[in-house]
């Protein structure tokens, strides 16, 4: 940890909890305490995210030491999903605390701060931050716009220095991250009129193709040579994780409408597959199949076994299904695109999609949330809900063992 030049209360609190750094966190490390943009592109349960967050929060810890830690957000990391943004708030929580009782040991007392801005935040939390604002802002797309309209929130984050982007891939190639890319730049022209260094932009990535595009997204055009390179510090890991994937097709034909007798044999099917595993995520494409597919569950394996998580649902009901997974009080979750992102949902090994995904990318991020961990082998099945989506072939063929493939050869 002494080449990363870490406080040694920082350096010994990292060591105690994870002993050696992952590969992004090694790499990435040296190019985000140079200054520079950063992307780091790499597979889920890597270490990203601390990889991104362990260096700016060692700034503040020596701020801290030297007395010089203002009441002021520092550090902004945007997120694409409320759930992900509450567990980066939770999970940063560990670091800060431990990181705080070892400078205690050394007669430092340190109170780094995070803190959630979303929609779910309520109009008294809003205000608290404005008085007195986090160090580290942990918000949504959405909300950063809405602080950058207004004249208390672009007070609060006219001393930002670091920006994180989380699942910078999710965002990269649609309307909403052509929003955010506006955000990003105005948050930049803030910062700028007062500090001469400018904005630090890190982003996180799960692997992608050209990596290069998704930087020149990151870092803005202004920041692009002539030939079209990002001024940025690319760690690209590169390397697929082993998965194991199959497709699940019932006994009865699939014909262009699902029937009854379909629904009863995927929904048996499921339910097995629950059992077999500790907890299992069942990804659907609409919240009317969440709810419908919930409740076929919920007769099959008991009501207080399985539950839905969705945009519609209020902020309490996701937080509430959030924490029972987490705990292992759930058999089953079923879910929208509201988890399919980097959030630390535990014990999950089985990843259940019923129905085809927009993208395969899609499929392999919601797969990923299998065995979340450096090392864990994701676990996924798939099940058509029509002929038509039986055409959608397996994203891995070479690998796959599913009957779909043994009967297309």
């Amino acid at each position: 940890m002494q080449k990363f030049q870490f406080h040694p209360a920082v350096a010994r609190w990292f060591e105690q909890t994870f002993g050696s750094p992952t590969e992004p966190q090694s790499r990435g490390w040296p190019e985000i305490q140079s200054g520079r943009h950063v992307l780091i592109s790499a597979p889920t349960g890597s270490g990203k995210t601390l990889a991104a967050f362990l260096a700016s929060l060692d700034v503040l810890f020596r701020e801290g030491v030297a007395g010089e830690l203002p009441d002021e957000t520092q550090i902004v990391y945007v997120s694409p999903l409320k759930a992900l943004s509450n567990d980066i708030r939770k999970n940063l929580q560990e670091p800060l605390a431990g990181i705080r009782e070892l400078l205690q040991q050394e007669g430092h007392d340190v109170d780094v701060r995070a803190e959630v801005r979303t929609g779910d935040t309520t109009a008294a939390q809003r205000q608290a931050l404005i008085k007195k604002p986090p160090h580290i802002l942990v918000t949504t797309p959405e909300s950063l716009y809405l602080l950058l309209t207004s004249d208390s929130g672009r007070q609060m984050l006219a001393n930002v220095r670091t920006l994180i982007v989380d699942e910078i891939h999710a965002v990269v190639d649609d309307r909403r991250g052509a929003h955010l890319a506006l955000s990003i730049e105005r948050l930049a022209a803030l910062t700028k009129s007062r500090k001469v260094s400018g904005l630090q932009r890190i982003g996180l990535s799960a692997t992608q193709k050209p990596i290069e595009e998704v930087g020149r997204f990151l870092v803005g055009t202004l920041n692009v040579d002539q030939s079209g390179n990002p001024n940025c510090a690319i760690i690209d890991i590169g390397h697929r994780r082993e998965l194991d994937i199959a497709i699940e097709i019932p006994k009865s034909p699939l014909e262009a409408v699902m029937s009854n007798e379909v629904w009863e044999e995927i929904y048996s099917r499921l339910a097995e597959l629950i059992q077999e595993h500790r907890t299992t995520l069942v990804f659907v494409n609409t919240r009317r199949m969440a709810e419908r597919a919930t409740h076929h569950l919920s007769e099959l394996l008991g009501a207080d076994a399985v539950t839905s998580h969705h945009g519609s649902l209020s902020a309490k009901l996701r937080l509430d299904a959030e924490d029972r997974l987490k705990r292992g009080e759930l058999k089953a979750l079923v879910a929208t695109a509201s988890l399919e992102l980097g959030i630390d949902i535990g014990a999950v090994n089985l990843v259940c999609q019923l129905g085809t995904t927009r993208s395969i990318a899609t499929l392999l991020q919601r797969v990923g949330r299998a065995e979340h961990k450096l090392g864990g082998l994701p676990k996924g099945r798939i099940f058509p809900l029509s002929r038509d989506e039986l055409v959608d072939r397996c994203p891995r063929p070479a690998n796959c063992r599913c009957e779909f493939n043994r009967r297309l050869g």
